[in-house]
């Protein structure tokens, strides 16, 4: 789950990292107002939406007094900023975040993310901040220092003194650097987090050591334990495709392709993308119905993947474990009665009930195309949608 750069600096303020001092503003009014209480020479206006790339889509502005705080309010708030992370529609801008100004002397890049290699939480720092992290990957690695984290006994003092070394924190201010770097790796275990993101940290002219800008992102399977952080989800920012799925207990992950597909098991999930693309398609989604599917469930399924207007054809390829085929069958059917199904519709079957799923799918009147494999149902699809 994603939350906004204002709700992530809550976050870290109460766990004593530093941040400006800032109010959201969801009108004008509350901005110019906003600024108004703050009381710095130089305001900071910023959209507040789920995509990094803001400041080059127009989307934070420096305000030096009252004036331009209104000026800028009423040119970012309703306009849909396109980043390299909105994808060509954009995200419209319903919030801004009024900030303090700082006196910025060097930026650099923290970041804390889960290493699945050696199944350790990773810190990794740059002396190269405000920039994406990943072209300073791709142009200077060797900007890009790294500390593993042992699970035991959690980010040692000496590691962030480490980083703060390497990245050339001015020798006064590593203690300080050390207290910011505790407190992220603090926050971001706490609260179940999948990555914890300062682009960039500062080094301001007063001497302090804060985060001027903030992206943290929840591990969605811990949200039952973190009714706080659910508080924070803005429903506005998703995809509603993903939500009604969510309501469901449906794992949906909407992509840019025109094949729909329902599997049950992510890791089946992952395979039928791979072998849609093999033979020359692309996948509309990520569906994964899970282990314990009812007719009910599959029905709202097919009902997510054909309100995508892109989607030309259907790819179910089912694993009957735990889940039985007969079950999966029933659902298909009862969907594509539902729905009024127009585009072509390939199933797979195999496991648990098998014979009994395909003997309910060819005595159903809709109009569906068996495959024998999962290399046979891509094949069939991807020649269907392709006419």
């Amino acid at each position: 789950m994603n939350i906004h750069e204002y709700q992530s600096k809550e976050i870290l303020r109460n766990y004593g990292v530093a941040v400006p001092n800032g109010k959201v503003a969801f009108s004008v009014e509350e901005a110019v107002e906003a600024a108004k209480q703050l009381g710095t020479d130089v305001c900071v206006v910023k959209a507040q939406i789920h995509a990094g790339g803001r400041g080059k889509a127009g989307g934070v502005k420096v305000a030096k007094n009252i004036d331009e705080v209104r000026t800028y309010a009423e040119e970012i708030l309703g306009k849909t900023l396109v980043t390299h992370q909105t994808g060509p529609e954009g995200k419209e801008v319903k919030r801004l975040l009024i900030e303090e100004g700082c006196n910025i002397q060097k930026e650099y890049y923290i970041g804390l993310v889960l290493d699945r290699a050696t199944s350790q939480v990773v810190l990794m720092a740059s002396e190269e901040g405000g920039t994406e992290i990943e072209e300073v990957a791709a142009e200077t690695p060797e900007k890009i220092f790294k500390e593993y984290i042992d699970p035991v006994t959690g980010l040692m003092p000496y590691q962030a003194r480490r980083i703060a070394f390497n990245i050339n924190i001015p020798a006064e201010l590593v203690n300080k650097a050390v207290k910011f770097m505790m407190g992220l790796y603090t926050a971001f275990v706490e609260k179940d987090a999948s990555i914890a993101e300062i682009n960039p940290l500062v080094v301001t002219g007063e001497g302090d050591v804060m985060a001027l800008d903030a992206k943290i992102n929840f591990d969605s399977n811990a949200l039952y334990r973190h009714k706080d952080i659910m508080e924070y989800r803005d429903l506005e920012e998703e995809d509603p495709k993903e939500i009604e799925a969510s309501k469901y207990d449906l794992s949906y992950i909407s992509l840019d392709g025109n094949i729909g597909c329902m599997v049950n098991g992510a890791g089946l999930a992952m395979a039928t993308m791979d072998i849609i693309k093999h033979y020359g398609g692309d996948p509309a989604n990520f569906l994964d119905v899970g282990g314990g599917a009812t007719a009910e469930k599959v029905t709202e399924a097919f009902k997510i993947i054909l309100s995508d207007k892109n989607v030309k054809g259907i790819f179910v390829n089912i694993f009957g474990g735990i889940m039985k085929c007969d079950i999966i069958a029933t659902g298909v059917v009862e969907a594509a009665k539902q729905v009024g199904l127009s585009v072509p519709l390939v199933v797979r079957l195999e496991g648990t009930n098998v014979d009994l799923g395909k003997k309910i799918l060819s005595e159903s009147d809709i109009d569906i195309v068996a495959a024998e494999s999962m290399a046979d149902g891509a094949q069939k699809i991807v020649e269907l949608v392709s006419k």
